[in-house]
């Protein structure tokens, strides 16, 4: 276990360089021309040259990378050309906003999600399976910022239970969770229900109920239990996910993550502040991909001993 985690610690490195590579060039491609943007419409061309020259848009492409590349062993990710502050002070106050918002949103999403496929799977052709069935298809169907949308205008403008967006108290945190939540839970019941379904058929779940056991114990202990490996895979690509793809409820919701600084960076073609957010959203990826291998080593023995 130790070298399997020291291997997939080193293969983060090229994970990252790759990324910071793709990044790199793909927003010099974009237009626009972030000097012209900071500078205003009116400014004259010797401030956009001026301040191409301070943020180091005369160099060349290669240059600028090679300077990239210096400042990130260094841990050092630039400054936003925004804000002038440093570009990991920034993260660094918006990503516990974005941390708390994906872990609520997959709570629920397990709360909900592995319950359904499991009672799906159990009661397989039945109304509640094809109620779960149904339920599943709309969540996965229903655009985030819509549904974020209807959620506002009923349980914020015509109820007035719940704030429209910001951040606060646990009332702010409730609809851009279940905003998230919702498209999560029809993954995670649908991978369940399918995983239940092969695992219900097998010999050992037969040779259970044969020797008399409660069909409660045979569910939990023995087939949920072997179900579990494509639901953990599931759960943290979707994780994975979240804490990178909250753009469209961070933006709905004035929530004040990392998606919506990516956003507002993006407007602003704030180079350095876009590529040291979406490194580290690659970063935290690899991370949650590394714990779920970690995980399915203590939920399957059989991949401990391999």
């Amino acid at each position: 276990m130790i070298n399997f985690l020291f291997k997939r610690i080193l293969s983060i490195i090229p994970v990252l360089l790759g990324i910071s590579l793709m990044l790199f060039f793909m927003l010099r491609m974009l237009p626009g021309d972030p000097a012209q943007v900071l500078a205003g419409q009116m400014a004259s061309p010797e401030d956009i040259a001026m301040i191409r020259t301070q943020l180091g848009l005369d160099e060349p492409v290669y240059v600028q990378y090679g300077a990239f590349l210096n400042r990130l062993v260094h841990l050092d990710l630039g400054r936003s050309a925004r804000t002038q502050n440093p570009v990991i002070e920034e993260i660094w106050a918006r990503l516990p906003n974005t941390m708390l918002l994906a872990v609520c949103a997959i709570t629920l999403a397990c709360v909900f999600g592995i319950p359904a496929g499991v009672v799906a799977a159990v009661r397989p052709y039945t109304w509640i399976d094809y109620l779960v069935t149904l339920a599943s298809l709309f969540g996965i169907s229903m655009p985030v910022f819509w549904l974020g949308m209807m959620l506002m205008i009923v349980f914020s403008i015509t109820l007035q239970w719940l704030p429209a967006g910001g951040i606060g108290t646990w009332k702010h945190l409730v609809l851009p969770s279940v905003t998230l939540a919702a498209f999560v839970v029809a993954f995670i019941a649908r991978m369940t229900r399918s995983s239940m379904l092969e695992v219900l058929s097998q010999d050992y779940v037969t040779t259970a109920r044969s020797k008399g056991l409660m069909e409660k114990v045979i569910i939990v202990k023995h087939a949920l239990k072997n179900a579990l490996i494509p639901i953990i895979t599931v759960v943290g690509l979707q994780f994975g996910l979240l804490l990178g793809g909250a753009v469209l409820t961070e933006t709905v919701f004035a929530w004040p993550g990392l998606g919506r600084l990516i956003v507002d960076s993006i407007l602003a073609r704030d180079y350095a502040m876009i590529q040291g957010s979406i490194l580290v959203f690659g970063l935290l990826y690899t991370l949650v991909n590394l714990a779920v291998d970690l995980i399915y080593a203590l939920v399957d023995p059989r991949i401990r001993y391999e």
